[in-house]
């Protein structure tokens, strides 16, 4: 089974997430998607949307609001989502950056892929996962999230993945072809599948029993 069979099989069984669709729940913006992918970091949604719902109170989710905020006060404000002392600062500095480009999100989705994602990169608390999380899901660049999902997954399919996230990435990426469309719906279908298949056990009853990946 190829990537793209396996795309099209876990489609066709699960059907389209449509994941964090702007405008509509459980994203109003695309700010609330930059804010929450630093706060999901290490705890689980329900306390994200603690934090959330406090930013959204006292910024509306505007990135110069938050940069008015104190540090104290943006603290109490995401204390919810916990590990507070390393979000907080990753948090000023991503709007920050935003600021360079005066806030214009446009300006930033515009940047060459590699640049964009160099650049988010060399922030305070952001590694490779989120920088291509943020890279997709609000700048609109495609690309493969490798994930403890996806890795997990992989090795069920007798597939595992290299350890090292760049060359996991690149493995895939020569072996399937896919645009924003097919790389948004292929994280939130492996995504949605983990959280429900979570053990050998689960996907050994899954529509996904006893198929084999190749990456060739």
């Amino acid at each position: 089974m190829t990537i793209e069979e396996l795309y099209q099989r876990m489609l066709t069984a699960m059907g389209p997430r449509h994941w964090l669709q702007i405008g509509t729940p459980p994203a109003e913006t695309a700010w609330e998607i930059l804010w929450g992918g630093i706060l999901v970091q290490n705890t689980n949604w329900r306390n994200v949307d603690y934090a959330l719902a406090n930013l959204k109170k006292a910024t509306g989710f505007e990135p110069q609001q938050l940069l008015a905020l104190s540090t104290t006060e943006l603290t109490t404000l995401v204390k919810p989502a916990g590990f507070y002392t390393r979000k907080v600062p990753t948090l000023q500095v991503l709007a920050a950056w935003c600021q360079q480009y005066d806030f214009n999100l446009a300006t930033i989705q515009s940047l060459p892929a590699e640049q964009l994602r160099a650049e988010l990169k060399a922030l305070r608390g952001i590694g490779d996962e989120t920088a291509d999380y943020f890279s997709m899901y609000v700048f609109h660049q495609p690309t493969i999230i490798i994930d403890t999902y996806l890795r997990r997954l992989f090795g069920w399919l007798d597939q595992p993945l290299p350890n090292n996230y760049g060359q996991a990435q690149a493995l895939i990426e020569q072996a399937w072809s896919y645009d924003l469309s097919k790389a948004w719906e292929f994280h939130a279908l492996i995504v949605d599948y983990g959280k429900t298949i979570k053990n050998t056990t689960d996907f050994e009853q899954s529509f996904l029993a006893a198929q084999r990946l190749t990456l060739v």
